[in-house]
């Protein structure tokens, strides 16, 4: 059964009805498909397993490892749960889920876990665990140093009632227990947060810490920091950037920065309201978040990073009501994004997927209790009932300034993240750059590199090879040799920013990052945003031919889908109409222009997050002859969408009136395209000074 708000006030909260209220509701929502489940007090905090080929324990690592890796699995469902359960405890001491004393429970199995060796769900001192896997790597990092971090936020929520209700003796045996992760070997990116915060909480708590190895860790961590709100992650971008570094140096701040590195928590708390500027309008009108980088099962944990801003001492959000209420909507809506999924739960426990289970974004660093990271957006219950956060109506704030069919474009050089607000549907989408995998890396590609992402239309995995004919993904380009069936896909996106309303990227095929690397095939990526969707100018650089070219619309989920074909002045277009899993209205329309020779649709199942079945609209063109300057070199398609149950006009379908080539036809070979749009607007694409520009 779904998530239905209770306690709701539409007065208060008219666009999503939350309150404090049904926020406390919700978490004892969640925490009811574990409790549910656990026979007595004494059942360690598991789940049942849903999936065993990717997630963690592996079932095909060594004995030791696995042991290794079942401990942390129990540690894990310990510790993201409390982040839920300790927010609850701190306004309801008493609480009880499926007739077990929250209280009672997190007590006994904390000290299970940090004090007790004997028991089975020790999680394991540092040492321990290098003597379990028998691992010869003296610097390698274990789950448990993330969980730790997780363990001193849910001790710090609810302090009164379960940190302090222990002995004196237990305290000292949970800290020591702490103090090897907090000052053991960590990973050179977010997870530096960690060992910051469990020495925070030990130097809080009387304990003595090392502050060379604090600085060590505070220097890096501000290192990342890339400008416009927003840190690289080792080398990408994600929304690590706001639930990890937005949230947990906010948190580090308070408990240790402001009294004993000033400089460096003025830096961090600079850093959180310059992303305040911005971070509503990652969202779209509804809240809902995009499925996009690694991790994706923490869904609406993104809307932690709000949660953060209010912990500074000096919080730009804290002092604006308006985006204080923009800033609940969007909690709110992203909330409500997955509970009121039918297919969110899977025995009573958050899915691994996006909305229902999904195994195509899941990652082998996650196990069955991991979604419980999703808890992070739960931490906003610190707040008192009387604090503004809860007391101030929602609003649209950003969005209510939109006119009729306007699109708000919101452009950071430092991540290289542009996103457009669009008034006419309602979706936020996301155009990524400053991404480098590995030439076989599909999955990252997936989470990182899609042209688009869509907060209406979550990203589609590759299709089979029975259901696709051709090569072909959805919102990203593919090259097939027609020699010999060789096929290639984009694994670096440079950046080249925005000029004059046009978005410039290049995307490398199979580029080689070992080696010195002469690159061969690419495309100059060229697109700027109309009001339902995204129109691309795009220039092929390929060198090896004859190649089939194949570009994917948004993958669209199939429920009974009518298709329409259009042809108008040389243009083409197909337009779907259909229905979510859920049974909400979609459309999608595709039209190309420029190079591309036909359109065409194939079937796919298991591929889509929204849906079982699902469709994909891709463009096919060809580049046939070696050093052929005649051939077509300029690709140009529009990919619209809607949610509404309108249909598209043909004037949306079909918004150009005139294309003009630079140089002889179609070539592209140099010079700026210009078009002009039905609507007046004159839009003029030149990649030429792109190569100056390019940056990762």
């Amino acid at each position: 059964m779904t998530y239905q708000p209770d306690f709701a006030d539409y007065s208060l909260s008219p666009f999503t009805g939350m309150t404090r209220d049904s926020w406390r509701s919700a978490g004892k929502y969640l925490l009811r498909g574990l409790f549910d489940n656990l026979t007595d007090l004494n059942a360690p905090p598991l789940v049942q397993r849903t999936e065993t080929k990717i997630t963690y324990p592996h079932l095909d690592d060594s004995d030791g490892a696995q042991a290794a890796q079942r401990k942390a699995e129990i540690f894990e469902g310990l510790t993201r749960t409390l982040f839920i359960a300790s927010v609850l405890l701190a306004d309801e001491p008493d609480l009880s889920i499926g007739g077990l004393s929250l209280k009672e429970y997190y007590k006994l199995h904390i000290l299970r876990a940090c004090a007790q060796p004997e028991s089975e769900e020790y999680a394991g001192s540092y040492e321990d665990m290098q003597a379990l896997t028998q691992d010869s790597d003296p610097f390698r990092p274990y789950q448990q140093t993330v969980e730790t971090c997780a363990l001193v936020i849910g001790l710090s929520m609810c302090e009164e009632v379960i940190w302090k209700d222990y002995t004196k003796e237990e305290q000292d045996a949970i800290a020591a227990f702490l103090t090897g992760y907090a000052h053991a070997n960590t990973v050179p990116q977010n997870w530096r947060l960690f060992n910051m915060l469990d020495m925070a909480f030990l130097y809080r708590h009387g304990y003595e810490i090392d502050e060379d190895i604090m600085l060590d860790h505070t220097q890096a961590i501000l290192g990342w920091y890339a400008g416009d709100g927003w840190y690289r992650d080792g080398h990408s971008f994600d929304y690590y950037s706001c639930w990890a570094f937005q949230l947990y140096a906010p948190l580090w701040n308070r408990w240790y920065g402001y009294d004993r590195m000033p400089e460096a928590a003025s830096l961090f708390e600079a850093y959180s309201n310059e992303l305040m500027k911005t971070y509503s309008r990652f969202f779209d009108r509804k809240g809902r978040v995009n499925m996009w980088g690694r991790s994706c099962i923490y869904r609406n944990a993104a809307t932690g990073a709000f949660d953060g801003n209010l912990f500074l001492a000096h919080s730009a959000l804290a002092e604006d009501e308006k985006a204080l209420g923009a800033a609940r909507r969007i909690c709110s809506g992203a909330l409500l994004q997955f509970l009121t999924r039918d297919d969110f739960l899977v025995k009573g426990v958050p899915s691994l997927g996006f909305y229902g289970q999904f195994t195509p974004l899941v990652q082998g660093y996650s196990c069955a209790e991991s979604p419980y990271w999703l808890g992070k957006a739960f931490l906003f219950l610190h707040l008192p009932a009387d604090h503004p956060f809860w007391t101030v109506p929602e609003n649209e704030d950003d969005w209510t300034g939109l006119s009729a069919h306007q699109v708000r474009e919101t452009v950071l050089d430092g991540p290289g993240l542009v996103f457009t607000n669009h008034e006419a549907n309602g979706e936020t989408i996301l155009r990524t750059a400053k991404v480098v995998k590995a030439p076989d890396d599909i999955r990252g590609m997936w989470n990182y590199a899609k042209l688009c992402f869509n907060t209406g239309y979550p990203w589609e995995s590759a299709p089979s090879a029975e259901a696709s004919p051709a090569a072909v993904e959805s919102q990203q380009y593919v090259l097939k040799n027609l020699l010999n069936g060789e096929e290639e896909r984009g694994n670096v996106l440079f950046y080249a920013g925005v000029r004059d309303g046009v978005l410039y990227r290049r995307q490398y095929f199979r580029y080689r990052l070992d080696t010195e690397c002469h690159w061969v095939q690419a495309v100059d990526l060229a697109d700027f945003p109309v009001p339902f969707g995204i129109l691309r100018v795009d220039r092929m650089r390929l060198f090896r031919r004859p190649t089939e070219i194949t570009l994917g619309a948004y993958g669209f989920p199939d429920n009974g889908t009518d298709i329409r074909r259009l042809e108008r002045d040389g243009a083409r277009a197909v337009v779907l109409d259909g229905r979510d899993a859920q049974g909400r209205p979609r459309e999608l329309a595709m039209t190309i222009w420029g190079g591309w020779r036909k359109l065409e649709i194939i079937h796919s199942s298991g591929t889509n997050p929204d849906s079982e079945k699902s469709l994909i609209i891709y463009a096919a063109g060809e580049m046939l002859r070696q050093y052929d300057a005649s051939e077509p070199y300029l690709y140009i398609s529009q990919v619209i969408t809607r949610e509404d149950g309108g249909r598209f006009s043909e004037e949306e379908i079909f918004p150009v009136s005139r294309i003009e080539y630079p140089g002889k036809g179609n070539t592209g070979a140099f010079g700026p395209v210009r078009i002009t749009l039905s609507d007046g607007r004159e839009v003029t694409v030149d990649y030429g000074q792109n190569e100056g520009r390019l940056r990762l």
